[in-house]
């Protein structure tokens, strides 16, 4: 059935105007926050005098300062990440429903690594090494224990969406977005992050080390690893993607969130240095801090230099929905779709819960595997869409989701939960442990 134009343009229009808006977002940052740090001074003075000077005497008010302080760092940072923002722009003066149809006919049948130049909806952006301008290298979390990958919660969930010309203004949803996107880049890019890695991302790694120990890191560009393709959807910030990449494979994470492709973008492609930039993510919130230290704890990112993947290295990301970038239309079955048993592995983190559709999640990630491909996977079931009534949401639990993979022709492995954080903040007094499901599963032959 052939899509209407009308139907193109207003989704290319509707798209432009979201990623217009998260930009305002992350450039509101600082007024936005400033002003709630303000309320505080405000409440002060609603006190009774004894206990405004009782809190003088704690020197409360230079804390608030030093908050300021803090914050202005914060937006002088995330400025940066939106002060050229390339890579949703368009790159070329042909017409604009011409090239998301360009874009459509192209998702979905290119060989990994390949830049393929689309609209921001399903954009490919990738990471080259040794090279000072790595061409176009080219999910979400909120403040409270819910993890992240802002998933389709969808381009209409903003009123201004309505009229995507009317000037928007931030809302708390769209803040909370860009605090969150602060505390992942703790997670995925800094010193501070490392424990939460290692117990999210190192058994994944090892496991997919395991499956293909049979394959060299380095021989032959004939039979090493590098002719092993593998796909991460929900890339978030992208370092479980770079740090495959790094192990020799040949990568591509896929992301749905603008906040983290701004972010990703901004990390991978225009870092000089480790350490080259200071963040503070912790001072939001001033409930379950043992101390003022922990509040105002600098966070340095990144703690490797992304441009130094070795030599033939081949990452990348692509923007977009996964169920529209790797599924197929309708159910329909295209004989020229060349991802269907492209990827020799899939590794979802945090991921399989921000689905809708459940089984339509695990019947895509089973038709893009190769035969004896591997799925590896960790993460709760903390399901993105149960709460929201203007959407569709099919919630498993466990052992159905075991059983749904076991129908649609995986053979689970190697089962164990594996306890770990999201986004924690190891200072505070508060924090949640996830008991994450960890499997491996091959398709079966």
């Amino acid at each position: 059935m052939a899509t209407d134009s009308r139907d193109i343009e207003k989704e290319a229009e509707d798209e432009q105007a979201h990623f217009r808006n998260v930009v305002t977002a992350f450039q509101h940052y600082a007024p936005y926050t400033l002003t709630r740090n303000n309320r505080r001074r405000k409440d002060i003075f609603t006190l009774p005098r004894e206990d405004q000077a009782i809190l003088d005497q704690l020197d409360y008010k230079r804390k608030l300062s030093e908050i300021d302080d803090a914050i202005l760092a914060n937006a002088a940072f995330l400025n940066q990440i939106v002060a050229n923002p390339e890579i949703f722009e368009n790159n070329s003066g042909e017409d604009e429903e011409e090239e998301f149809l360009k874009a459509r006919m192209a998702a979905g049948r290119r060989s990994a690594g390949e830049p393929v130049v689309v609209p921001s909806a399903q954009r490919i952006l990738t990471a080259r090494p040794g090279d000072s301008r790595p061409a176009l290298h080219d999910h979400d979390h909120h403040d409270s224990h819910e993890h992240g990958h802002s998933h389709p919660h969808g381009l209409n969930s903003h009123p201004d969406q309505a009229n995507p010309r009317r000037k928007h203004r931030p809302t708390d949803f769209d803040m909370d977005k860009v605090r969150s996107t602060l505390k992942q880049l703790v997670r995925d890019w800094s010193e501070e992050g490392m424990d939460e890695r290692e117990a999210s991302y190192r058994p994944m790694k090892e496991s997919l080390l395991e499956h293909f120990s049979d394959i060299p890191a380095q021989e032959s560009r004939s039979s090493s690893r590098h002719n092993f393709h593998v796909l991460i959807p929900g890339a978030g910030l992208g370092r479980l993607a770079y740090d495959v990449a790094k192990l020799g494979f040949t990568c591509q994470g896929n992301e749905f969130s603008h906040y983290m492709l701004l972010a990703s973008y901004f990390i991978l492609n225009r870092t000089k240095q480790v350490r080259q930039h200071t963040i503070y993510p912790y001072v939001h919130s001033l409930s379950n801090l043992p101390n003022r230290a922990a509040m105002l704890k600098r966070v340095h990112i990144p703690d490797v230099l992304p441009s130094e993947l070795p030599s033939g290295s081949n990452f990348s990301l692509v923007a977009g929905d996964f169920e529209e970038v790797y599924g197929q239309p309708d159910g329909e079955v295209d004989p020229n779709d060349l991802s269907s048993g492209k990827w020799d592995a899939v590794l979802t983190c945090f991921f399989i819960d921000t689905a809708k559709n459940i089984v339509n999640y695990l019947r895509i990630i089973h038709r893009i595997l190769a035969p004896g491909g591997i799925w590896i996977n960790l993460g709760p079931l903390l399901w993105h869409f149960e709460e929201n009534t203007s959407d569709p949401s099919v919630e498993l639990d466990l052992e159905e989701v075991k059983a749904l993979a076991a129908r649609l022709g995986f053979e689970i492995k190697n089962e164990r939960t594996i306890d770990t954080t999201y986004v924690n903040n190891k200072d505070s007094m508060l924090g949640y442990v996830y008991h994450a499901a960890f499997w491996t599963a091959t398709k079966k032959l």
